[in-house]
């Protein structure tokens, strides 16, 4: 047990070292890192709490869910009506549910087939419920379209999935360092974003939809005559940005819809050197905003953005490249954050923030302060009590130990973790149980020595014979950290990275590295009895 080929001892003492190592490219300045090779830019982010950051709940409310299921349901309905060639006389929403009146009653039957396939299975064509995400049903000449509750709760679960996406997108470009961006529970996200002071910003990005479309302006009718009265079928009264806000009239339906963007960037216009943001269609989009100019040069039209007119330029010519620009009286950093909206892409639904924090780097600094004077009381604490107890064993373990903790940094670098507080409390706690398995170790060897055994033939038995129980111990704890890992979220998990790799370190260094150090100190000395 206490042989060790050369090649055996230069691979353990090689891969230890390049462990610890890998924690430098952490200690270097941004310049320094930035000097780097790609394949060395490796380094542990800080989290939260201990740099600071935006802390942001966002929930999605069932309500807006089943009002965008409903809008879709009516747009849906009419699309069908047309294809099927069946008149109708009414179709609008009515409070749950969407209801047309079918104006011939004998294409009532036919109406009542067509809209059915409107209903989809919940969970997809796949799936075995059989359940339908709507309810068709007929009362005469009305027929009803109202989405079941069942059907609204896998559209929740549906929403907060793409949204997470999204507003990954949204603060990736931001360029933040390691968001943490994960769902909690059925209709909330959690979004944490280390080194980001401005949650202002962060809630103006995440907050809106960002549903863009271009759509024409109805000149038939002046605004305020339209808000006395009613403005004329199809169309709605939408406000610009501007203070105070200003009016118009537009049709409902889109030219172009901000799906069909593929690219959107903050620019300056080189006749006003004012911020603009400049887009471009993909193919279909490029057509079709094509045909729509020009078929309505001279005529007004509105670029909107989550039902506001960010402006309403006069269509010149026709705009037949593909690209454009938006402008709209904006600062440098309104034109950046839109043109990251846009390329992010529109939110299912609107996300409500319901809890917000900032935690300053001031307390992320006393955090630090903390967490690293818990830990040098407690190593120190700990090597004391090692090399009184055990001498030069103790110094061998406290040897060890410290190793152990350079490896445990160097795997989170190399992972580019994050290290939170709890981290850090693992960190600690790793110390404890990578000193309780030196202390197995040595107890043993105490055993064996009194038992009778000679000094060397006592160490390798220690050695051997502890191997059993210190498995037995750590693999248990590993477990339990695999669970805390699993069940757990933001800290917790965290906590339970940090401890379980410190869990696999310590096995590597006690049955390795420690034997090392006691093996070459046996061959150099050849002692006559045990220094413990």
């Amino acid at each position: 047990m206490l042989y060790f080929s050369k090649w055996k001892a230069l691979a353990t003492v090689v891969f230890s070292a390049v462990m610890c190592l890998m924690i430098v490219p952490s200690l270097l300045s941004p310049a320094a890192y930035d000097s780097l090779p790609s394949f060395l830019q490796r380094k542990i982010v800080l989290g939260l709490d201990l740099q600071g950051g935006s802390y942001i709940v966002l929930q999605v409310e069932q309500s807006e869910v089943r009002k965008a299921r409903l809008e879709m349901l009516r747009d849906d309905a009419r699309r069908v009506l047309r294809d099927a060639r069946v008149g109708y006389s009414g179709l609008n929403i009515q409070g749950d549910s969407v209801q047309v009146r079918i104006r011939e009653g004998q294409d009532a039957e036919a109406a009542l087939t067509q809209l059915r396939t409107l209903a989809q299975p919940i969970g997809g064509a796949l799936a075995s419920s059989g359940q339908l995400d709507t309810d068709v049903t007929r009362d005469g000449d009305v027929i009803s379209l109202t989405p079941t509750s069942t059907g609204i709760q896998a559209r929740t679960i549906q929403a907060v999935s793409q949204s997470i996406e999204i507003v990954r997108k949204r603060i990736d470009q931001l360029g933040t360092t390691e968001p943490s961006i994960q769902r909690q529970g059925s209709d909330r996200i959690q979004v944490q974003v280390p080194g980001l002071q401005d949650p202002s910003r962060l809630k103006a990005l995440l907050g809106q939809t960002a549903k863009l479309s271009f759509r024409l302006v109805d000149m038939s009718v002046n605004p305020q005559q339209a808000l006395q009265t009613r403005p004329p079928a199809g169309t709605e009264i939408l406000y610009s940005q501007d203070q105070p806000p200003v009016p118009y009239v537009v049709e409902q339906r889109a030219l172009v819809q901000g799906e069909d963007l593929t690219d959107a960037q903050p620019s300056f216009d080189p006749n006003t050197r004012e911020p603009v943001v400049t887009f471009r269609f993909n193919s279909n989009g490029a057509r079709r905003f094509a045909e729509a100019t020009q078929q309505n040069v001279g005529r007004p039209f509105a670029i909107v953005l989550d039902n506001q007119v960010i402006s309403a330029p006069v269509i010149r010519e026709p705009i037949t490249g593909g690209s454009g620009q938006i402008s709209g009286n904006f600062t440098v950093q309104q034109a950046n954050d839109l043109a990251i909206l846009l390329r992010a892409g529109a939110l299912p639904v609107p996300l409500q923030v319901v809890e917000e924090r900032t935690v300053g780097p001031g307390l992320g600094a006393d955090s630090i302060r903390s967490g690293v004077m818990a830990s040098i009381v407690g190593a120190l604490a700990v090597a004391a009590f090692m090399i009184a107890t055990y001498g030069l064993f103790g110094v061998v373990a406290v040897l060890a130990v410290a190793v152990n903790v350079g490896m445990i940094f160097g795997a989170l670098a190399m992972l580019g973790a994050t290290l939170t507080l709890p981290g850090i409390a693992g960190v600690v706690l790793t110390v404890g149980i990578a000193v309780d398995s030196n202390v197995l170790i040595y107890e043993r060897i105490r055993e064996e020595a009194r038992a009778g055994r000679s000094a060397i033939s006592a160490i390798d038995a220690g050695f051997t014979r502890a191997l059993a129980t210190i498995l037995d111990s750590n693999i248990t704890t590993f477990i339990a950290a695999a669970v805390l890992f699993y069940i757990g979220s933001g800290p917790v998990r965290g906590f339970a990275i940090t401890f379980g790799i410190g869990i696999i370190t310590t096995v590597f260094t006690a049955f390795t590295l420690t034997r090392l150090m006691v093996s070459l100190w046996v061959r150099w000395k050849r002692p006559q009895r045990v220094p413990i």
